[in-house]
């Protein structure tokens, strides 16, 4: 099950908020007034004294992760070798405006992403049949009940076109407005086999590349042994990129479901930009505690 931790914090705040403020309007005089003609030492009933404890508590974490900062943690290895899995990332949430929780409404704009930004946004598909009766995550907007709501999950990606660009792929090369996009090997992936992400990428012989995206220099993997994503355009993603929407791509660039597959990302689904990794966890047996991916700014 998926839970939006920002509705949940937007539902207990209303919550303790209502409980605390009908109290003090209706209940609170009459109840202090009846104990202190009997002697006795004023107290609020429990839940009172809850909602009025944590109301302020539960309202300061929700305007900071609205609209400062939200904590992620990055379960697939998609972004390889920029984010691993088990990193725990902040996102900028006034990067590109400011929403309102849970419904993710622009109310105040400051900006767009640019290219290169690593952003966190709704994954923007459809639930489809697979076939046996199970209902999947798809970009396909022709599965069989392309209406069907589908439950809240944040992805990440890296912005590669922006709207009104002209975005060709075909296999590892990337042209932006009739120019290839430049990059260089740097050498073969290296990791560490006990893990799956890493032994994957260490088995289909993945290379790291150093991609030089606008003013954005960072690096991707390539292992085309393991897959040869769609190209663009495509039947999802035309040649020139839609107003209010952006191409994103994964850094492991086969290995990524991304743009290539669903289409474009809309604007309105945009949570906010990847900006620190402040932990980073390998688990148990295969790195513990990655100290030196700590504090790693996000390019």
């Amino acid at each position: 099950m998926e839970f939006d931790f920002s509705a949940i914090l937007l539902g207990l705040t209303v919550l303790f908020g209502v409980v605390w403020g009908l109290d003090r309007l209706f209940l609170y005089k009459q109840r202090k007034a009846r104990l202190d003609a009997a002697g006795t030492e004023y107290s609020d009933p429990v839940p009172v004294d809850w909602a009025r404890s944590l109301f302020p508590v539960v309202l300061v974490v929700l305007l900071l992760r609205t609209f400062v900062a939200e904590p992620f943690r990055i379960p697939s290895g998609s972004m390889m070798p920029t984010l691993d899995v088990g990193d725990f990332i902040l996102v900028n949430k006034f990067a590109y405006g400011l929403r309102l929780p849970a419904f993710n409404n622009k109310v105040v704009d400051l900006g767009e992403p640019q290219r290169g930004d690593v952003v966190v946004f709704r994954f923007p598909g459809f639930l489809c049949d697979d076939g046996t009766g199970k209902l999947i995550r798809s970009g396909d907007p022709g599965c069989s009940d392309p209406h069907a709501k589908v439950p809240s999950q944040n992805w990440i990606k890296r912005v590669v076109g922006l709207p009104g660009d002209s975005i060709e792929v075909h296999g590892a090369d990337l042209l932006i407005n009739g120019k290839p996009v430049q990059a260089e090997e740097i050498g073969p992936y290296t990791g560490n086999p006990q893990r799956a992400e890493d032994r994957l990428m260490l088995d289909m012989g993945a290379t790291v590349w150093k991609e030089h995206l606008g003013k954005v220099n960072h690096m991707i993997a390539r292992m085309p042994a393991y897959n040869i994503p769609n190209p663009i355009p495509n039947a999802k993603v035309p040649s020139k990129v839609p107003e209010g929407c952006y191409v994103v791509m994964g850094d492991n660039r086969n290995n990524s479901e991304d743009s290539r597959w669903w289409g474009c990302m809309p604007e309105k689904n945009l949570a906010g930009k990847a900006f620190l990794i402040w932990m980073s966890w390998k688990g148990w047996g295969t790195g513990g505690v990655d100290f030196s991916r700590i504090g790693t700014v996000i390019h």
